[in-house]
């Protein structure tokens, strides 16, 4: 179902079917918050234009436009991975790398032993046989394949064999398609844990144990630890898996070739590069990518260039 933004004007009645116009942005479950923020903003600013946001794990956002052929002119992914593997270049040109984020473990104070828990003995208390924790779906969900990710640096961190699997193997049961929905398990006590963005944590007010940065997939100087890890997910057809690799965490965003309103799209990624945009992001605990990334930069829309002259004149 599309989750609608309707922030009409009070002279909205009068506007002309010629100045309406309809965005489409599929997005990263991760995403919700911020970019419905953004995208009311971004609203009030634009009367004529209505946003219909669609949140799902990123993985899915993509398959919707290779596989369902869904109408949509934003794609908004947790990973730019996945839009550089499965849109570029057949159905979108180029990629911004616009934000960043860290995995952790959420929980709340009424979790079991969370005045126990801390970042050296997370591992133990979760193996704990009256401990529930969950974690998303590696095939749906950049979150739930970089908590895999997480589970393998974590045995080398901390020099524990076996652990990757320990931690994979316990309460599959409580998987779910994209990180966002843990936060109702979570909140209905369903479990005690789960491994998360740091950004969905502090959303939701929840407390959270922060990891080494060797495993939680924040420092990009340690990019070449975290490449040592990788894992199969579902790729662009059924019954074909890809190869997934450590990196460190960083979020994109693209216009697809084909978007029905492409120059709309631009307006707004525009919106949403600009200091008032990226101040959304902070203000929701999620850290700016400092300098944004394009790839390729001689594709982008000439709007979006000033983004990356600084970047072009070194």
């Amino acid at each position: 179902m599309l989750l609608a933004i309707l922030l009409r004007p009070s002279n909205s009645s009068v506007q002309s079917p010629a100045q309406h116009k309809e965005l489409i942005i599929f997005h990263a479950g991760s995403l919700s918050v911020p970019i419905k923020q953004i995208a009311q903003e971004y609203e009030k600013r634009n009367p004529g234009t209505k946003i219909y946001l669609e949140s799902s794990g990123s993985l899915v956002c993509a398959r919707k436009v290779t596989e369902l052929k869904k109408p949509c002119d934003i794609v908004a992914s947790a990973d730019y991975f996945i839009i550089n593997e499965l849109l570029i270049p057949d159905y979108a040109s180029w990629s911004i790398r616009f934000a960043t984020n860290e995995i952790v473990i959420a929980y709340q104070e009424k979790s079991k032993y969370s005045r126990e828990i801390n970042s050296d003995n997370w591992m133990d208390i979760l193996q704990r046989k009256d401990v529930i924790y969950s974690r998303s779906d590696p095939d749906s969900d950049p979150c739930g394949y970089r908590t895999v990710f997480t589970y393998k640096l974590a045995e080398k961190y901390y020099k524990k064999p076996g652990l990757a699997e320990k931690m994979s193997s316990k309460n599959r049961e409580y998987i779910r398609p994209k990180e966002v929905d843990l936060v109702a398990l979570l909140e209905s006590n369903a479990i005690d844990y789960m491994f998360q963005y740091k950004s969905v944590a502090i959303q939701h007010g929840l407390k959270f144990i922060e990891l080494p940065k060797e495993i939680n997939l924040s420092d990009p100087s340690k990019n070449d630890l975290y490449s040592s890890v990788s894992t199969y997910v579902d790729g662009s057809k059924p019954g074909i898996k890809m190869k997934v690799t450590g990196d460190y965490i960083n979020y994109s965003i693209t216009i697809l070739d084909n978007a029905p309103q492409k120059e709309e799209a631009v307006n707004f990624i525009d919106f949403m590069l600009s200091p008032e945009g990226m101040g959304i992001f902070r203000k929701n605990g999620q850290k700016p990518l400092v300098p944004l990334i394009a790839e390729p930069v001689m594709k982008l829309p000439p709007k979006l260039l000033k983004y990356f002259a600084k970047a072009d004149k070194n």
